[in-house]
């Protein structure tokens, strides 16, 4: 029944941390540690994936962690560098599906701030998506039902029409409660060969 891939965009199409970011501008490795398990948190990030503005969290982190107000602030500005590359083999996939004529579609949990300028720079392959929903302007986050229920109805798919990728297995586990084929993504050689049938 299968007849549309959607995607998971960070650790599936790309390599994402704060870590890449951070270390160009922390030479000290404990202290990267350090800022990073306290400050500029996955946590504190995950609020940008549910909706909240960069404005408001940054000026909580600031007031909790003064000392840190620079590098804070640097997190919108240069949120793209957070991204270091294309997760190996996964957008040659991308364009196998696309040429094929497979419908695309993707599911991120992205700030709504964030990913406008992201897409931006990547448009190459978002454009062969034929819709995304993005969390922070949906107010919804994986693995909530809802975000996939709103997903299905966006993408005009039946259940069971949709095949999920996601590196994360809550995220694949709640997909498939949900109307959605799942995928555990681990590379992008085992996720071609789950693909057979389309590509």
């Amino acid at each position: 029944m299968v007849k549309a891939v959607v995607f998971d965009v960070g650790n599936v199409l790309y390599d994402w941390s704060p870590r890449f970011l951070y270390e160009k501008l922390i030479d000290d490795p404990r202290a990267l540690d350090w800022f990073l398990d306290h400050v500029v948190t996955h946590d504190w990030h995950f609020q940008h994936d549910a909706g909240r503005d960069f404005a408001d969290t940054c000026a909580e982190r600031i007031a909790e962690f003064p000392e840190q107000a620079n590098l804070i602030r640097l997190f919108a500005p240069r949120f793209n560098e957070t991204i270091r590359a294309a997760i190996p083999g996964s957008l040659d996939i991308v364009r196998a599906l696309d040429d094929a004529g497979v419908p695309l579609f993707s599911i991120t949990n992205f700030s709504h701030e964030f990913f406008p300028p992201f897409r931006a720079q990547h448009a190459e392959i978002f454009d062969r998506f034929r819709d995304i929903v993005v969390s922070g302007d949906a107010h919804l986050v994986k693995p909530d039902p809802a975000i996939y229920a709103l997903a299905l109805a966006r993408f005009g798919l039946l259940p069971g029409e949709g095949l999920f990728v996601d590196d994360r297995l809550d995220n694949v586990i709640a997909a498939q409660e949900n109307g959605f084929v799942g995928h555990h993504f681990v590379d992008a050689a085992t996720l071609r060969t789950a693909l057979h049938p389309l590509i």
